[in-house]
């Protein structure tokens, strides 16, 4: 059992307030691997108290000792991947390989890019017309609340932009999936962050989100999550009128046209929406494929979850493990369940657990065909490997269906045709659209449209969501 109770504050590992024990349940054998401790207003008024004294001085550094305060984490945190691998299985399950080659990477994907875009970007520039000083100063105080989806990830991507940009911060992970945010804590500390730059507040979204989100101290919230939670955060940030940058869900179409290359496209579709075991904001949950081809997709989307290996974290390979959590095991279940209420057909997988895993989070990669865009399984965001395949008619139709959904994080096309691949581009109405396969750079902005939030993330766009701009004229 590892214990990890204290909060990282003002450079120093210091005890909570009060004392709140919660176990961190390891999703494969569904009993604990970890205690923390959660906190409460009174930590993160600590934590602030840090933030806005240390602000004073770190936000007025010189470029070149951010840059080399972010040089100095990579290499840190190069050398213990290993360890980084490890906390990311036992906290979420992500099997072995999925960890060292998806999870764990994409921290250093965030931290060089980051470098490189604080290296290019332009602090101060003349006006467009001339007589006044254009300057980019940072926000100030950020109150950083990220996932246990992909933990490591949104925590990278948020603390590399802050610390560019000068920013000081207070980071919430999620309670689920502690474990890589303290295992990072060590990584800065190390790395000679200075003291009460970066601090650290365990708890959960009630308790020490909202605390974050209300108080007069914090400058800025940036909040990965859900809608319904990104909605709290707005609301309770409204008071004091703070910067609030959200990424949230997303129900993600992915179009495909009767011109692509069928096999290809229906394998990267039903992988795609299945990796992570689903858990991804921008998975292509719901699959829109032309008539012609209908039955023919349905068949090898059925196929391609068939043969989908579902399999424990500790083994190594190319499965998928179990999602998080009894609660999102039990929630996933009761959406399995209303699909097939509604009268969409299963055309592989359903309810329950795959045959010999009793034990452990573990879903059934699912398919359901004949599914209209008002069911509840294209409607809602489900976060589990289950895909919705909806059958459409023209290109209009296929984009009516595409941007009819409250999201607008991630869209998708499945296309032979480049000029066509363009055209129906520019009509969706999404942050991200992704052609045949095609995946983006760390340098690549990502956020939604609609309830998928609002602000950009990645390189320069995510730098860009921690500065303020300042006009200084006469």
């Amino acid at each position: 059992m590892i214990e990890k109770r204290e909060f990282y504050i003002d450079g120093r590992w210091v005890d909570p307030s009060v004392p709140d024990a919660c176990d961190v349940i390891n999703p494969a054998t569904e009993q604990p691997v970890a205690v923390i401790s959660l906190g409460s207003a009174a930590d993160v008024d600590k934590a602030v108290t840090a933030a806005r004294r240390a602000f004073k001085t770190f936000g007025e550094t010189p470029v070149d000792e951010r840059a080399a305060l972010l040089e100095r984490i990579i290499k840190i945190y190069q050398g213990r991947t290993s360890e980084m691998d490890e906390a990311i299985r036992l906290e979420m399950g992500a099997p072995r390989r999925f960890a060292r080659e998806q999870q764990t990477p994409a921290a250093i994907g965030h931290l060089t890019a980051t470098l490189d875009a604080l290296k290019a970007h332009v602090w101060e520039r003349p006006s467009p017309r001339g007589g006044s000083l254009l300057r980019h100063e940072p926000v100030g105080v950020c109150g950083l609340v990220t996932p246990w989806n992909w933990p490591i990830n949104q925590i990278a991507a948020k603390v590399a932009p802050a610390l560019a940009a000068g920013c000081t911060m207070i980071l919430k992970p999620s309670e689920i999936a502690p474990l890589s945010a303290l295992l990072f804590a060590e990584i800065l500390d190390e790395a000679g962050c200075p003291p009460g730059v970066f601090n650290l507040v365990n708890g959960d979204g009630p308790g020490v989100g909202a605390a974050m989100s209300a108080h007069p101290g914090i400058d800025m919230m940036s909040f990965t999550g859900s809608t319904r939670a990104g909605t709290s955060v707005t609301r309770n940030a409204a008071p004091t009128v703070k910067r609030v940058a959200l990424e949230l869900g997303g129900k993600s179409p992915n179009i495909l046209f009767a011109d692509a290359d069928l096999e290809t496209a229906v394998r990267f579709s039903v992988e795609s929406c299945f990796s992570n075991s689903g858990q991804s904001c921008d998975a292509p949950t719901r699959l829109l494929v032309e008539h012609s081809i209908y039955d023919k997709a349905v068949a090898l989307a059925g196929r391609a979850a068939d043969e989908t290996l579902v399999d424990t974290p500790e083994k190594d390979g190319d499965h998928i493990g179990p999602v998080v959590s009894q609660l999102q095991y039990d929630r996933i279940q009761t959406h399995i369940e209303k699909g097939i209420a509604e009268g969409a057909r299963l055309a592989a997988g359903g309810l329950g657990r795959p045959n010999g895993l009793e034990t452990g989070f573990y879903v059934r990669p699912t398919v359901f065909a004949d599914v209209t865009n008002q069911m509840h399984v294209a409607r809602e965001e489900i976060f589990g490997p289950v895909l919705a395949v909806i059958p459409f008619g023209s290109e209009d139709d296929a984009i009516r269906i595409a941007n009819d959904t409250p999201y607008g994080l991630a869209a998708y096309i499945q296309t032979g045709s480049p000029e066509r691949a363009k055209r129906v581009a520019r009509k969706l109405r999404a942050g991200s659209v992704y052609i045949n396969g095609a995946s983006p750079d760390w340098d690549v902005p990502f956020g939604g449209y609609k309830q998928s939030g609002n602000g950009r993330e990645y390189g320069e766009f995510g730098l860009e969501d921690f500065l303020e701009l300042k006009a200084i004229t006469g």
